[in-house]
């Protein structure tokens, strides 16, 4: 892990955009999360834990509170005119996370 800035999790099957997330990712989250912070406790080094696909508004305080810290949004952007109102809406769940 010494090695490691990033982890990332496939929250879809990898392949196309617009898929759904997969909710039983949320515990993959908080396992993948708990071994980071046994790491960060042991070290004093934070890896970052990234996941994406099918990242909404609707579920992306669920991702944040499972523990990923960094998130990928595709569709849930760039499907939508107003691309700022969509971030603002995202930063706001984020916040009630």
């Amino acid at each position: 892990m010494d090695r490691l800035d990033v982890v990332l999790l496939m929250s879809v099957n990898p392949g196309f955009g617009g898929q759904k997330f997969i909710p039983q990712t949320l515990k993959k989250i908080n396992q993948v999360r708990s071994l980071l912070d046994m790491y960060e406790g042991e070290t004093g080094r934070r890896v970052r834990l990234e996941v994406d696909g099918g990242i909404k508004i609707d579920n992306i305080a669920a991702v944040a509170a499972a523990g990923a810290d960094t998130f990928v949004a595709g569709s849930a952007i760039f499907g939508h005119d107003d691309y700022a109102a969509q971030i603002a809406a995202m930063r706001a769940q984020l916040r009630t996370a």
